[in-house]
């Protein structure tokens, strides 16, 4: 490599030669590839590549410092406000899961879904679940018998026994157990099979396909679990009260045909619907709230497994609360219910 430094610009063609007067020049001859440059300042060159210009002289020079000049006006033009801010993700999930209802309550409505696939999901989410909601709510009723019955007896409130026991599982331990088990069980797996689809990029398949992906995943699950958890809580009813009632006679010495007199002295139409009300709610929350988790899966098999936890225990929050209002509306005026299985 060798440098000739110029003192003169007269080697510039005449139309370059008033950018560059009053600089050094340094001419850089490389002997291997035969490419001259012209190496004024730091902020100007100039190439001489006859490969590029075709005649052999140098090319107009690039001015940096003009370059930089543009880059400051674009950087000083006005920015709109919300252009470089973007939502929270769990404000934009939770803002998913209300539209994801919307577009669900819409299909159904016009009778757009998969009925093989919801026909899957229902077995899925009724038949295979039978098994662990019955034992659980067995043990949760014994449980809850050894707790108050031993006091009713000692009070003499024995008649009142049955009709404690049916209002509690009817209005409130049965729909919320069913719902606990069914989001343990079914919430997380449908947030995983959707995520798992969503970070594998098979929804995209669906689209491309022609398949609307709420349609073909969505919509099934969520009738799927509005459908069979009226069913699965009604029969956590019946098997809570049967072990109830099991446990009461043998340990206690409550006789059964006295727990279910009072059982159904006390028990109204109302309990029963307001259980199954309650209970289709908290499907359409478990199916929502992990189908907008699972399609808004971000990172991979790491994303999965946060969306997956995630979506449990969203579904266990909303359960809670809306548990709390639906209580607070179907119960407010009610409180006569013991009065007459004591009579």
């Amino acid at each position: 490599m060798q440098a000739i430094r110029l003192q003169s610009p007269s080697i510039l063609p005449r139309v370059h030669r008033q950018k560059f007067t009053g600089q050094a020049k340094v001419l850089i001859f490389n002997a291997q590839n035969k490419n001259p440059q012209f190496v004024l300042s730091p902020k100007f060159r100039v190439s001489a590549d006859p490969s590029n210009g075709g005649d052999g002289h140098p090319l107009s020079p690039i001015s940096i410092a003009e370059e930089n000049i543009e880059n400051n006006n674009n950087n000083n033009s006005v920015v709109p406000l919300f252009s470089t801010w973007s939502p929270p993700r769990p404000l934009w999930r939770g803002l998913s899961v209300l539209v994801l209802a919307g577009q669900v309550f819409v299909r159904v409505l016009r009778g757009k879904f998969h009925r093989k696939n919801t026909l899957y999901q229902l077995e899925r989410v009724g038949p295979r679940s039978v098994g662990v909601c019955l034992l659980t709510a067995a043990f949760v009723g014994m449980a809850f018998t050894i707790q108050f019955v031993k006091e009713f007896t000692r009070l003499g409130l024995n008649r009142s026994v049955g009709g404690v026991l049916a209002l509690a599982f009817s209005r409130e331990l049965s729909p919320v157990i069913t719902s606990i088990v069914i989001a343990g069980r079914i919430g997380s797996a449908f947030a995983a099979e959707l995520g798992t689809m969503q970070v594998s990029e098979q929804t995209d398949t669906l689209r491309v396909l022609g398949a609307n992906p709420v349609d073909y995943l969505v919509t099934p699950r969520v009738i799927a679990c509005c459908v069979a958890l009226p069913i699965l809580t009604l029969l956590c009813f019946t098997i809570g009260m049967a072990a109830s009632a099991l446990l009461a006679d043998a340990v206690y010495g409550v006789s059964i045909n006295i727990i279910l007199d009072s059982a159904q002295r006390a028990l109204r139409p109302w309990d029963i619907i307001s259980a199954m009300i309650k209970s289709q709610v908290f499907g359409g929350i478990i199916a929502i709230v992990s189908c907008a988790w699972g399609v808004t899966t971000l990172g991979g098999a790491k994303g999965v497994g946060e969306s997956t936890t995630s979506a449990v225990v969203i579904s266990l929050v909303g359960i809670f609360v809306a548990d709390f209002f639906l209580s607070y509306c179907f119960f407010q005026g009610a409180g006569d219910s013991l009065k007459s299985c004591m009579s």
